[in-house]
């Protein structure tokens, strides 16, 4: 079977993401969003960047961001995909995969089957299409919440693109949200955290290492 990709995401010191590339992760993101307490700066970011490059591919998660500072991530970082994870339309993430030269994935909120839908306009853009469980309606962070949503909703999900499940995993129940929702490619933020916005080295290498044990199961 193919291999599940494995996202491992607001990484922000050197020894959590060396964890995660030599645990297998494929990909790592780093967020730029100041209101996350996994915010990276510009210049802590071209550092991370440098270790996990040409090891995993590197991801740019940003929220509504201008066209300008896509520009300084672009150019300073050097990111292999940008991830809007904001209320951007699809003629944004459009012109950014154009003029940034990279490839895109496009973060949706779900909460009921009917949130899906709001994929459709993004699948001709998006190299990938994330869903992530919506966020309490007293918060002003789009993501990393460590909430599930019903992953039952995705599993005959047919769409031209391949999604990416997100929302509450951790090391004790990707294997099961992997089968419940057919994904093909899981990412993680808090679920391997020792504390809010503090990624546990430990837990990295856990959470990879049981995506991988449910793949050798399914053999």
């Amino acid at each position: 079977m193919p291999k599940t990709i494995i996202k491992i995401c607001g990484l922000s010191t050197p020894e959590t993401m060396e964890a995660a590339v030599e645990a297998g992760a494929d990909m790592v993101g780093l967020v730029f969003f100041p209101k996350s307490p996994r915010h990276v700066t510009l210049s802590d970011a071209c550092r991370l960047a440098d270790i996990a490059r040409g090891r995993s591919e590197i991801v740019a998660l940003t929220v509504d961001m201008d066209l300008h500072g896509l520009q300084r991530i672009n150019e300073l970082v050097q990111p292999d995909i940008f991830q809007f994870h904001g209320q951007e339309t699809p003629e944004a993430c459009a012109a950014a995969r154009v003029m940034m030269r990279r490839r895109i994935i496009k973060a949706i909120g779900v909460s009921e089957r009917a949130d899906l839908e709001a994929a459709l306009p993004y699948v001709n853009v998006a190299e990938r299409i994330l869903f992530d469980a919506k966020p309490p309606k007293d918060s002003d962070v789009p993501g990393g919440h460590g909430v599930p949503f019903d992953w039952t909703l995705l599993k005959s999900l047919d769409l031209p693109c391949p999604f990416m499940l997100s929302g509450g995993l951790d090391p004790d129940n990707v294997a099961q949200a992997i089968t419940l929702s057919g994904a093909t490619a899981v990412d993680v933020s808090s679920g391997v955290e020792r504390s809010k916005g503090v990624k546990d080295s430990g837990l990295i290498r856990a959470f990879v290492a049981a995506v991988r044990s449910a793949e050798h199961a399914k053999e």
